[in-house]
């Protein structure tokens, strides 16, 4: 156990705050200022592994004594990769794009501490089932939800009932912090977790 540890969640993502905050209550906040990989036509699974390491690597460089996480996560259907829209019409042509379909979202994880050498990681998928959407079903639900900051252009835990048809694995992931596997990574190093998973 490390008394006294601190702990960085290397995002700005609020939803990835708010589920850390479930398992682990006290942390801090420090955005990693990288340039992440989104070339379409990465492997999804080396993509957030990259971006997963450089946000970690960023923060951990600047704060050596902290254990730093960092998490990136993407969506990928027909041999492609869905990041974040630029735009609206990016995220109309992606909803489209996963209509009626079923993908995978992958997340990767890393947790590190520069000045002890530690270095944990894991990536988890899962997967989620589109309904067949309609025009007007895509623009209603844009209408409802942000999607510009979401990889695929959606987000699960807003309205998801009026777009998925059905999930399987982590719903955490989906929203872009896999419980159990972050607290399988904090507790291995000696940071322990509260209750709370998937």
């Amino acid at each position: 156990m490390n008394d006294g540890a601190r702990l960085i969640l290397a995002s700005a993502s609020p939803r990835r705050h708010e589920l850390l905050a479930q398992i682990y209550p006290v942390f801090e906040v420090m955005p990693a200022e990288v340039e992440e990989q989104e070339d379409p036509t990465t492997a999804p699974r080396v993509m957030v592994a990259h971006n997963a390491a450089i946000k970690a690597a960023w923060v951990a460089e600047r704060q050596p004594d902290a254990f730093v996480l960092g998490a990136d996560t993407t969506v990928f259907i027909g041999n492609r990769v869905l990041n974040k829209p630029a735009n609206a019409a990016e995220a109309r042509a992606m909803l489209r794009e996963l209509s009626g379909r079923t993908h995978t979202v992958f997340t990767g994880l890393v947790l590190t501490c520069a000045a002890s050498g530690l270095t944990l990681s894991d990536y988890v998928t899962s997967e989620v089932t589109f309904k067949p959407l309609s025009e007007a079903l895509i623009e209603a639900y844009l209408a409802k939800v942000h999607t510009l900051d979401k990889a695929g252009g959606y987000s699960i835990q807003e309205h998801g009932e009026m777009i998925v048809a059905a999930r399987r694995g982590s719903l955490s992931n989906i929203i872009g912090l896999p419980l159990d596997e972050t607290k399988q990574l904090l507790e291995s190093a000696g940071l322990p977790c509260v209750s709370g998973s998937n």
